[in-house]
């Protein structure tokens, strides 16, 4: 008999619909199987699909892109709890997520869903020859954190001109791309790349500010940021470094509120 499952799409890190990226939600009272989870995220065709269970008043959460599983997302949790506190209207003021990453918190709070995530500073290193072949324009340096590089440029139109190879991007070892400039609009552009788990660009990708964070906070010498994406779909994220835990905030809207049968 096929099992009936609520399911939202949200727009996580936008000023309005059709903005910042687009996540899918399920939240079930029971762990789906793996297979059946990779599945509906291959069906959703979206950079990331969330799965909450939800237990009485504690939750877990899962992610996965149309091909993989994967440790850490930041606008598919974002979208998670917006889907608890606005549309099945959880009455607590913070949500805290079990995950693979550890604990996640979510809070609302003047209009903004407020991520708490573990931080991820950067070592120096050498670009792997599959990043320094898949980019036409040359990083000013390179990093490496817990699973993806990240590029510094001297401008913020190196950015935007930026068409990487994705063949080429997808033989280095990692989850991601990051590439990061100063900005003349806010304090830090981005853009993600991420070819080895199905995504060659990444509309907005909160789990990147996690390792951006702290690297323009100790450039900028300030511990508020502002933020933008660089994807077609625009992203904006305000964050906050407190040491060891990153706050990530940003909007989000829903955009469909359906049910799948599976």
């Amino acid at each position: 008999m096929p099992v009936t499952i609520p399911i939202w799409q949200v727009d996580a890190f936008c000023r309005e619909v059709f903005s910042g990226n687009p996540a899918a939600v399920c939240v079930t009272s029971f762990p789906l199987p793996e297979n059946v989870m990779q599945n509906i995220a291959m069906e959703n065709n979206l950079s990331e699909t969330a799965f909450v269970v939800e237990d009485k008043n504690s939750y877990s959460i899962r992610w996965f892109t149309p091909v993989c599983e994967v440790d850490l997302c930041g606008h598919a949790t974002l979208a998670a709890g917006h889907v608890l506190f606005n549309e099945i209207r959880h009455v607590q003021s913070k949500i805290t997520f079990n995950s693979k990453s550890g604990p996640l918190g979510v809070s609302y709070s003047g209009g903004l869903f407020v991520l708490d995530f573990p931080s991820d500073p950067v070592k120096e290193c050498t670009p792997p020859q599959a990043l320094q072949d898949g980019l036409n324009i040359k990083p000013a340096k390179c990093y490496k954190g817990r699973s993806d590089y990240m590029l510094v440029y001297e401008k913020e139109e190196d950015i935007l001109n930026l068409k990487p190879d994705f063949a080429k991007l997808k033989e280095a070892e990692c989850r991601g791309l990051i590439v990061t400039a100063l900005s003349k609009e806010c304090d830090f552009v981005s853009r993600f790349f991420a070819p080895q788990a199905g995504i060659d660009e990444d509309p907005v990708t909160g789990s990147a500010h996690t390792t951006l964070t702290p690297y323009w906070s100790k450039a900028l010498n300030k511990n508020k940021l502002e933020a933008i994406q660089l994807s077609a779909r625009r992203g904006y994220l305000s964050c906050l470094n407190k040491g060891e835990r990153i706050e990530i905030s940003g909007k989000a809207v829903t955009y469909l509120r359906g049910k799948i049968e599976v």
